[in-house]
């Protein structure tokens, strides 16, 4: 079934996200789902702002301004950038890259450049989160399976086969879905930031000077101290706001009031007491370097303390992997990608879904990550530089909605934007220092996913260009059967068409092949829309074309699945009544055939051609029923 995205009108966003839960339910997922990535973060942050390659002396002075730009900058990027001003720009009460793509898109209206640079745009950012997808979950469980090294040195060789077996096995877990592994280890997540807060008072209290960390004339004074070096450190200091896009990305699962309560209350208290304590240890133990948060822990519960986080490190990335999921299903229905199987979890939460191809692919890159890198160390340099150029991406797309959309003043607008890139263009440019290290990692994995979904478009672009110029015009061929006798079958055919001015292909091969005519012809059109849900009262139009003849038209959001069987009932408000028993689809299989011309580079021809042939089933995709569906084959030259 060939699919059409269109833009829509600006649409009023919801500032919270409607929900079954009550509000401590929501927090208590919130703080289990969306903040696992940045509360793991102080298993290595620390160490590695300290690690040689830095150059960063190992002294008191050093060590409360390296403590002071951590905690400034989860108050400025997490806590004002995300949680105050990105957390109001929701898409209908959704997040994340591509719906701020899809908002940014609206507001820029009647401007076709600048909408269509917009969307390149926010797909470049979409493929870097599947970078930061394959690193995060490598990185939390190897920097918490390390901690076997600080029980006994003998465990070392254990960590990374252990690591890996860990792995296999979150992985192997989603396919019983998001709410399943949050009852598992939602608890977990609560006393891991618990146990953050009291093991970092327990060094705070020993060592009080800390405390002066909260001044932030001691990171201003750390970060000029530092000559061209302050990149080195920076890149490191990013490792603590790593999960922060988690908070935008989650907002459709949670809602705007749980993340900020959580975010409040809880994560950024406990991150900032264990910061500190982290500090006040090495004030007094410069040894404890090697693995300062483990050193917090009296030595007979550093086993506990490793099962903790080694739990915690498995919750981690779970808001990737499952937003991951909800990207791509995002990046299919925005004509981004081909279709892919997707199973829904919950029959109640049509957001909780799995995509088999997706965590398979996922968890071959987190494997080879682990393989290639071999400790968190190693990791680091590749984790931040995906994470800092979607923060900018973010920030370019923002000011567009709060300019453009919310018609904030310019100055305002103007000053927010070049405040937070000057902050993003310093973190980008930190991290761009680790390239060689690993950075390239992420963004050869976003680069290469990115002319996967730019070829896709461009090539369902000159697909349907072509259906255009070889069909013919369906007005006067639907009137020229009015005069010629076939016989009609008293049932209803739908016919699924891409453009709704032309005749489907299956129904010439139907007319060709069977020399008949259906009692009701549906010519029918889906539609994915630039916003993620469509209410059943505007999903339908239906347009009367001659005696038997309809053209119906179905939007679906971005976030829906589309249940075609079930929408076209709605159109019995509007006089057309589909029995669903009496009613046979006949779809075209379109056959892409690569020519030369001005269309795409062969190769990315041979490439499209190669993934609409592996495309996913369009019966399970729009949920048609199995034994009313009729394929026949089409060529299209591209």
């Amino acid at each position: 079934m060939s699919v059409a995205t269109a833009a829509t009108g600006t649409v009023p966003s919801s500032p919270e996200h409607p929900g079954r839960q009550g509000l401590a339910a929501l927090t208590l997922g919130a703080i289990g789902v969306v903040y696992g990535d940045i509360g793991t973060s102080p298993l290595y942050t620390v160490r590695e702002i300290f690690a040689p390659a830095t150059g960063v002396p190992l002294d008191a002075a050093h060590l409360v301004g390296a403590v002071s730009c951590i905690f400034w900058a989860l108050m400025l990027v997490v806590t004002l950038k995300y949680v105050t001003l990105i957390l109001r720009a929701d898409n209908r009460g959704e997040g994340g890259g591509l719906a701020l793509t899809a908002l940014a898109a609206r507001s820029a209206g009647g401007r076709p450049r600048l909408r269509g640079a917009l969307l390149l745009l926010g797909v470049f950012g979409a493929t870097l989160f599947y970078g930061d997808s394959v690193i995060t979950p490598a990185i939390s469980v190897l920097g918490a399976m390390e901690g076997l090294e600080v029980v006994t040195p003998a465990l070392k060789a254990w960590v990374l086969p252990l690591s890996l077996v860990v792995l296999v096995g979150l992985f192997a877990l989603q396919r019983f879905g998001t709410a399943v592994v949050g009852r598992l280890f939602g608890p977990v997540i609560l006393l891991w930031f618990a146990a953050l807060a009291v093991t970092g008072m327990s060094q705070i209290v020993q060592q009080p000077a800390i405390l002066a960390a909260l001044d932030p004339r001691e990171a201003a004074m750390f970060l000029s101290g530092r000559g061209w070096k302050v990149f080195a450190a920076i890149g490191a200091i990013v490792l603590a706001l790593t999960g922060a896009e988690a908070l935008y990305a989650d907002l459709g699962h949670f809602g705007r009031r749980p993340i900020q309560i959580a975010w409040t209350g809880l994560v950024l208290p406990a991150l900032a007491l264990n910061y500190m304590g982290q500090g006040a240890l090495l004030m007094r133990e410069p040894g404890a370097i090697e693995n300062p948060f483990y050193r917090l822990f009296p030595e007979p519960l550093l086993v506990p303390a490793v099962v903790l986080a080694t739990l915690a490190a498995i919750i981690a990335p779970q808001a990737v992997i499952s937003g991951a999921y909800s990207m791509t299903r995002q990046a299919i229905q925005l004509g981004f990608l081909p279709r892919m199987t997707v199973r829904h979890t919950s029959a109640r939460e049509i957001g909780q879904i799995y995509m088999p191809l997706v965590n398979w692919v996922l968890l071959a890159g987190v494997v080879a990550a682990v393989l290639y890198f071999g400790s968190s160390s190693a990791l680091a340099g590749a984790y931040g530089i995906a994470v800092t150029v979607t923060m900018l991406i973010t920030t370019l797309l923002t000011y567009v909605v709060v300019r453009e959309g919310w018609r904030l003043p310019a100055p305002l607008a103007i000053g927010a934007t070049l405040f937070f890139l000057a902050i993003d263009a310093l973190l980008v440019a930190s991290c761009a220092v680790k390239f060689l290290d690993g950075g390239w990692f992420p963004l050869a994995l976003g680069a290469l996913l990115f002319v996967l979904m730019s070829t896709w478009q461009r090539g369902r672009a000159l697909a349907l260009d072509s259906i255009r110029r070889d069909g013919l015009e369906l007005q006067p061929f639907i009137e020229s059967l009015a005069a010629d006798p076939l016989p009609r079958a008293a049932r209803t055919a739908v016919y699924a068409v891409a453009d709704p001015g032309t005749v489907p292909q299956a129904l010439l091969h139907n007319l060709k092949h069977n020399q008949v005519l259906h009692a009701c012809n549906v010519i029918l059109t889906v539609r994915f829309l630039e916003q993620p849900v469509v209410e059943d009262a505007a999903r339908a139009t239906v347009e009367p074309l001659a005696a038997g003849f309809w053209r119906v038209t179905l939007d679906f959001g971005f976030m829906e699945t589309p249940d075609v069987p079930r929408a076209l009932r709605l159109c019995a408000a509007q006089g057309l009544v589909v029995p669903l028993f009496e009613t046979s689809y006949f779809l075209s299989r379109e056959t892409i055939v690569p020519t030369p011309g001005p269309g795409m580079a062969a190769w990315r021809e041979r490439l499209f051609a190669g993934m609409s042939r592996n495309a996913g089933s369009v019966v399970e995709f729009f949920r048609l029923p199995d034994n009313a569906v009729v394929e026949l084959g089409t060529r299209v030259q591209i």
